[in-house]
């Protein structure tokens, strides 16, 4: 339910806003971007609800608060080295760290420690504060242990604390990163599922205020033990709804407005609450329905809130034929302001009336109007219209590039009159797949020296298998003591200039390039050497340069 949202922000607003070190030193969040990311929790990624967390917690938070951004597994796959400092700490970040998470892709694995311990060494001082919070959804998988890095920086005498959330992890896993926080003094917070986030949001968001919070109006000695107990449905006359759904409690202001909120519940609810009129709103899924109520101390009001809504039920498909897509986008509006994204297999309530469902599968789109009327439930496929094209590419032919991580961009093989072609996407290494609307297109693949174009076409429901023969070899150069190594063509052109293909500030250098013949230049200091290689297709040309 989208409810989990603003309950896993307070929980990370929790972690957040309660420590003391973000306010006298600084912080760095370091944010699971690990595959496993797309795992969905009631319906929806943890990786989105990650996402709104975070706009929902940083974009509150004090200017002055230094706070930076590490991330893990967000660029390569099956990499324990992919730890990146994105958003170095300093005041005034939180909108660079939301467009970052928002930006970030989710495909590598979970080298947690390392990550850890490059934050503390961002943060390294003996003098001011400094905090760690880890937001991950699976253990560690590279190696590491988190429990000896947490007593490792406890010992080494600098004033750094861990807080550790466990974003759907079981209570075995949790165990094992819990030692992380434990060990620097810092919290575990396990957030398990929705109900699990409720019961911590009710222990600890009134801590998380940033700002103090009014003293509550005592209940008078009442005669009855509950005087508010709402129902909701989802159609007047219809089956009343006792899970999923939310209540909130306002006052209201003395313009007739929504003033301060009093209380949120869940699921079938009592209540006991000061006499007097609140502002009653029931929601579930997209729907939202609010009644004013006026509560007595001696009566329970049970009012009906009718949502005036229906169930949609849509099934994300490539194509007519084809299985349903779990990565699928389905992004819900409405005329009067309605936008909700989910992925995959997907049921949600909606307001009665028509409802325009935009899918998002890959890079294909797609986009219909449905009309629901109140109390209906209406199940549907949602067809993208697609096909998929699998690349590989290839040193020569039968030589498959499995081990680089070169560029695989798609284009649009029609030309604009300038010669200019539209770029669709880019992604990096072997057996690369790409959802496709129907058309012509063109499979980029550069590595090194070495680009190649293949043109393939698209057909909806149907696999294309995309082969890229860059013709290329490796070059292997090792010049001992040099300060630099730069590849050129060995052929000049008609000015007399080379063109350079690589050039790089080391002893040691390993290029993929078209077959031919190259000319190297190297520089020790201000002396240069110069040697020829010659590249095969298919082969390996190692050649040192004394």
């Amino acid at each position: 339910m989208r409810f989990f949202t603003p309950i896993f922000a307070a929980l990370l607003g929790h972690v957040l806003l309660t420590s003391p070190l973000l306010a006298e030193g600084k912080s760095i969040i370091v944010l699971d971007a690990s595959g496993s990311m797309w795992g969905q929790i009631d319906g929806r990624a943890k990786l989105e609800i990650a996402r709104e967390a975070l706009g929902t917690v940083l974009g509150g938070i004090d200017p002055a608060t230094e706070i930076g951004l590490i991330a893990y597994g967000h660029r390569e796959k099956g990499s324990c080295d992919d730890i990146e400092l994105v958003v170095p700490p300093a005041a005034g970040t939180g909108q660079a760290i939301i467009e970052a998470a928002n930006s970030m892709k989710f495909l590598g694995k979970t080298p947690l420690t390392e990550a850890v311990r490059r934050a503390a060494a961002e943060l390294k001082s003996t003098e001011a504060k400094a905090t760690v919070i880890l937001i991950t959804d699976g253990i560690e998988t590279c190696e590491g242990d988190p429990c000896a890095l947490g007593a490792e920086l406890e010992a080494s005498g600098i004033d750094f604390t861990a807080n550790v959330v466990g974003f759907g992890l079981t209570e075995e896993e949790g165990k094992a990163v819990a030692c992380l926080a434990e060990n620097t003094g810092g919290k575990y917070i396990q957030a398990a599922d929705a109900g699990s986030l409720v019961e911590a949001l009710k222990t600890t968001v009134v801590v998380a205020e940033p700002e103090p919070v009014p003293e509550p109006t005592p209940a008078p000695a009442a005669a009855v033990e509950f005087n508010l107990a709402p129902q909701l449905y989802l159609v007047e006359g219809g089956p009343e709804i006792v899970d999923g759904n939310a209540w909130e409690l306002f006052q209201i202001a003395a313009d007739g407005t929504t003033g301060e909120r009093i209380t949120t519940e869940y699921n079938k609810y009592k209540g006991l609450f000061a006499a007097g009129t609140y502002r009653l709103v029931g929601r579930i899924g997209e729907a939202r329905a609010e009644l004013d109520v006026t509560l007595t101390d001696d009566a329970m009001l049970e009012p009906q809130v009718i949502l005036n809504a229906g169930t949609l039920i849509l099934h994300p498909r490539v194509s007519a034929d084809g299985p349903i897509d779990g990565g699928a986008g389905l992004n819900l509006t409405n005329a009067a302001g309605m936008d909700g994204t989910y992925y995959g297999d997907t049921t949600v309530i909606v307001p009665a009336g028509e409802t325009t469902i935009n899918l998002r599968i890959g890079e294909a789109r797609s986009t219909e109007t449905v009309t629901l009327a109140a109390g209906e439930t209406l199940e549907k496929d949602v067809i993208a219209g697609a096909g998929v094209a699998a690349v590989d590419a290839f040193y020569v032919d039968g030589v498959i590039m499995d081990t680089t991580q070169h560029a695989v961009e798609i284009l649009m093989a029609k030309k604009a009159l300038d010669g200019s072609q539209e770029s669709i996407t880019t992604s990096y290494g072997p057996a690369q797949l790409f959802t496709l609307p129907p058309g012509d297109y063109i499979a980029r693949v550069t590595q090194g020296a070495a680009t190649v174009d293949a043109p393939f076409t698209v057909k909806s429901g149907e696999r294309v298998d995309v082969k890229v023969v860059l013709n290329a070899g490796v070059l292997a150069i090792t010049a001992p003591g040099a300060n630099s190594i730069e590849v050129l063509d060995a052929k000049a052109d008609l000015s007399g200039n080379r063109k350079s293909q690589s050039f790089d500030y080391d002893e040691s250098k390993t290029l993929i390039a078209p077959g031919g013949d190259y000319l190297i230049v190297v520089m020790r200091g201000e002396v240069r050497a110069e040697a020829t290689a010659t590249v095969k297709p298919g082969e390996r040309t190692e050649i040192t340069v004394p």
